[in-house]
């Protein structure tokens, strides 16, 4: 079995598996005034249920998607019927998958994959889909861990843009890295941190086709077109550390393993005068 993707064909055929919880994660920026949830009511896959971003971030953070508590995290997983034997198959409609599957393997669940293509797929495919609230399944055992690595702060990226050491890779699309276009968030400066390097996570994902992820030799190619080198370490960035989770998981389906993700990202970043910015 793939470490890191399923397959709708795969998935489609073990719906009815209790061991397998099925999860949409779709989430949607400020700006696009859209209800994740309100999609989900409408047309979800057979048995999922909705994990929502927003109740599985820290509420007392000042910036968004931020990560929670390991108990706040175990209240989430176990309210969608998670334990600690459960393969978790996230999906959603955008971009979000791989934050939350970033987030289960921080919190020490390694049972956790992306359905490949998504909820774009699943119905291009023409695969069963069901309206309502979801699954309700009884209450999962899950238990977090508190995680030990894998998270950047503000501080490390600024010591990294200091230096040339460790490479700092933005996924926002190139026009928010520029600044040609607002951040996506009120109140949000536009533009990057000196010495980052865009890599747009739609590379990753093109949307079009079948909105797969490209395969881990093409990723690769992307890397280092984009002038990443990969013997150094990588911290990866973007608006509010979702897209950021795309990077870092085509960079852990390579095998790479010295990979933080700056959970502030631009969100933060932004907002702070006391740290530089760059814009075109």
């Amino acid at each position: 079995m793939d470490p890191f993707l399923v397959e709708p064909s795969w998935l489609e055929e073990r719906l009815s598996n209790p061991r397998v919880r099925v999860i949409d994660c779709s989430w949607y920026i400020p700006e696009t005034g859209k209800s994740a949830l309100a999609d989900f009511r409408e047309a979800h896959i057979p048995g999922a249920g909705f994990f929502d971003l927003d109740a599985a971030s820290d509420a007392n953070s000042p910036y968004v998607n931020m990560l929670p508590s390991a108990d706040r995290f175990t209240t989430v997983a176990r309210s969608l019927g998670i334990g600690r034997d459960t393969l978790v198959v996230v999906y959603d409609s955008s971009y979000v998958s791989a934050r939350v599957w970033w987030m289960f393997k921080l919190f020490g669940h390694e049972n956790v994959r992306v359905l490949n293509g998504g909820w774009k797929r699943w119905k291009q495919e023409g695969r069963p889909v069901e309206s309502g609230d979801g699954a309700s399944p009884p209450v999962g055992d899950f238990s977090a861990a508190e995680p030990v690595e894998g998270v950047a702060a503000w501080n490390d990226v600024l010591a990294a843009t200091q230096g040339n050491d460790i490479a700092v890779v933005d996924a926002r699309t190139r026009e928010r890295f520029t600044g040609e276009l607002p951040s996506g968030y009120p109140g949000v400066a536009g533009g990057h941190m000196p010495g980052a390097i865009s890599l747009p996570w739609g590379k990753m994902i093109p949307q079009n086709g079948d909105f797969t992820f490209v395969a881990p030799d093409r990723a690769r190619e992307l890397f280092a077109e984009a002038g990443v080198d990969l013997a150094k370490p990588v911290i990866t960035t973007c608006g509010s550390g979702v897209t950021a989770a795309i990077l870092a998981f085509q960079l852990a389906r390579l095998g790479k393993r010295d990979v933080t993700l700056y959970d502030g990202s631009w969100h933060e970043w932004g907002q702070r005068d006391d740290l530089p910015k760059v814009s075109v």
